[in-house]
Parts: structure tokens; sequence; C-alpha cells
């Protein structure tokens, strides 16, 4: 393989990772609220969530992109979960904490790629476009690149989080962000219901 196709893997993987999405802004609220060493928990989580689920697209789950009875359940279960982490956010009371809650953990950080379709989106597309059909190295590739830049990605968003936890003094202006983020959360959840699934929404799922 070419190191300008290596090179493209990199720059595909830097602009779907850092982009911000639904699993970034938990990035930044975790560290805003429990700092940089504990927001890594959700960072390794999400992480490894995701790159599980390109090596799956990649492989056995593809023929999933063209059901579209998965395509709902993955959609609505998007939804819910994104509704379910606003609410965590809008309610939270803005005190910094040295220990995080359950929600900051690797197990959610992971379950949250899953149910995320910018993850979906994500991996249909970049396997698509940089992995050849049946071969399991160049999907290996493309995976170990992305967990890379992934993992730094959303390291990075959590390390803004915890300059901003650093430079905030106050709950009030903490609750103020975080219920920022909360609403960020829920356009992004109300933006995936409205949107149908005819073949407007199978090409922003593939």
């Amino acid at each position: 393989m070419s190191s300008a196709i290596v090179v493209s893997m990199a720059a595909f993987a830097l602009a779907a990772s850092l982009s911000p999405g639904p699993v970034n802004l938990v990035a930044l609220s975790t560290g805003l609220s429990y700092g940089f060493r504990h927001s890594l928990r959700h960072v390794g989580g999400a992480t490894c969530g995701f790159t599980l689920l390109l090596l799956s697209i990649g492989g056995a789950l593809q023929p999933v992109l063209d059901w579209p009875p998965a395509m709902i359940a993955i959609r609505w279960g998007g939804v819910l979960f994104l509704l379910y982490m606003s609410v965590g956010l809008a309610l939270d009371d803005g005190h910094l904490r040295v220990r995080g809650p359950r929600r900051a953990s690797f197990r959610r950080g992971a379950l949250m790629q899953w149910l995320n379709p910018k993850a979906w989106m994500a991996s249909a597309a970049g396997t698509g476009a940089y992995t050849t059909a049946g071969s399991a190295g160049s999907v290996a590739l493309f995976a170990l690149i992305f967990f890379v830049i992934c993992y730094l990605s959303l390291a990075s968003w959590a390390a803004l989080g915890a300059w901003l936890g650093r430079r905030l003094p106050t709950p009030r202006q903490v609750r103020w962000i975080n219920r920022g983020l909360a609403l960020m959360l829920l356009l992004s959840a109300s933006s995936l219901a409205v949107v149908p699934l005819g073949d407007t929404g199978q090409a922003l799922l593939r």
C-alpha cells in the first residue's frame, strides 16, 4: 500500500474524529467536570468501541447497512441515548469532582460509539473508500490508523474541557457550559429523529 493512501487514510480519520460530535462533546464535558485523567476512561472506551465498530463493518456487519430495520433501530437507539446524555448534562450541579460518575466510564464510552450515527457513517464511508473488499490487511491498517487518531482527538477534547474547568471557578459557570452542551446533544438527537430513512437517510448512514 502506497504512502499516499496511508496519508489519505490519516487525513480522513482526523477529519472524522476531530470534528464536533456527541462523543466529543461528552469528552469535553467529562474533562470539564472531572478532570483530564478521569476523562481518559471515556476516551479509551470510545476509541476501542469505534475501532471495533469499524472492524465489524469492514467484515461481517456490512450487510447491516443495507437492511432498513437495523438502521432504524440504530437511529432510534442513538436518539434515545443522546437524550439520556443531554438530560444528565442539563441536571449536573456544576461542582467539579475528583471522582467521576458512572457515565464517565470505559463501557459507556464504547457503547456511545455503537449508538452514534456519526461513527457508523465514518466507518462505512471509510471502509468503502480506503479498503479492499475481502482484504483483512487493509481493514486492519485503517483500523490501526483510526485508533491512534481517534484516541488523540478525543483526548484533545477532554484536555480542552479540563483546561476550561481550571478557569471556571464557580459551579454556576460550569452549569451553563454543561447546559449548552446538553442543548447541542438535544439538537443532534432532534436532527437525527426527523431525517427520513428513505434515500436521504440511507445516504446519511452509509
